[in-house]
C-alpha cells in the first residue's frame, strides 16, 4: 500500500511539476530573504565563505573564475544569442532567449532596489557596483542556460545529446554562481536566491511565452501542452 501511495504521489508531482517548482523556489527564497532582512549572515553564507573563499582561492584559479563569471556578462550573452539565432531550432529562438534575458534583468534590478543588501566587503577580487541580493549573474545564468536546457530537451531527438547538453549547461549555471562567491562579490545566499527566482521564472516563461516563439516540438501536434514541454 505504501508503494502505491508513493507512486501516486510521484505521478502527482510530475503532473504538477511547475507548481512544485514555484512553491519550492518561493519557500527557499523567502527563507533566504528573512536572514537578509534581519541583517545576519546565514549558515550557508558562512560555510560557503569558509570553503570557497578561504580554502579554494589560488592564483591560478582566479583567472579561471573570472572567465566563468564573464559567461553571464552582456558581451558573452550577445555572442551566445547570435549562436542561438544561427543554430537553435524553432521559429524565433533568438527572440525567445533575448526577451527572456531582458525580463529577467529587469526583475533582478527591481528586487535589488527593493531589498538593497550591500555587497560583501573586504575580500573582493573584482569591482562591482550596486546591491547584492539576489545575484544578477546567477539569475541571468539560470535564466539563459536554463532556457537552453529546456530548448534542447524539447527539440533534440537524440537522448544522449539531450543529456550531455543539459549536463553541460547545468554545470555552467552552477559554476557561474560559485565564481561570484569565489570573487567575493556575492554571498552564497545571493546566488541561491538568484537561482530560485530564475528557476521559478522559467517555470512560467517556458509554459506561457517560449512555445509562442518556438512553435511545437517535432513530432507533436501541440508541444505547449505536452507533459515534457516544460
Amino acid at each position: 500500500m505504501a508503494r502505491d501511495v508513493g507512486r501516486r504521489l510521484g505521478r502527482l508531482v510530475v503532473a504538477n511539476k511547475r507548481i512544485v517548482i514555484l512553491a519550492a523556489c518561493a519557500i527557499v527564497f523567502v527563507a533566504l530573504l528573512e536572514d537578509v532582512l534581519e541583517g545576519d549572515l546565514s549558515r550557508i553564507d558562512s560555510a560557503a565563505y569558509a570553503v570557497i573563499v578561504e580554502r579554494l582561492r589560488a592564483d591560478w584559479l582566479t583567472p579561471v573564475m573570472e572567465a566563468i563569471s564573464a559567461l553571464a556578462t552582456p558581451v558573452s550573452l550577445v555572442v551566445l544569442l547570435l549562436v542561438i539565432v544561427a543554430f537553435a531550432p524553432g521559429k524565433r529562438p533568438g527572440a525567445c532567449a533575448a526577451v527572456n534575458l531582458v525580463l529577467v534583468f529587469l526583475l533582478n534590478q527591481a528586487l535589488k532596489f527593493a531589498i538593497q543588501r550591500p555587497r560583501p566587503d573586504g575580500f573582493q577580487l573584482a569591482v562591482e557596483q550596486g546591491f547584492s541580493f539576489p545575484s544578477g549573474h546567477s539569475m541571468v545564468a539560470m535564466a539563459f542556460f536554463g532556457l537552453l536546457v529546456w530548448m534542447v530537451w524539447r527539440y533534440e531527438p537524440d537522448r544522449a545529446t539531450r543529456i550531455g547538453c543539459a549536463a553541460a549547461f547545468s554545470a555552467v549555471i552552477v559554476l557561474v554562481g560559485v565564481s561570484r562567491i569565489y570573487l567575493g562579490v556575492h554571498y552564497a545566499s545571493d546566488v541561491l536566491a538568484g537561482f530560485c527566482v530564475s528557476l521559478a521564472w522559467l517555470a512560467i516563461y517556458t509554459r506561457v511565452a517560449a512555445p509562442l516563439f518556438l512553435g511545437p516540438a517535432p513530432g507533436r501536434k501541440d508541444a505547449a501542452s505536452a507533459p515534457d514541454a516544460g
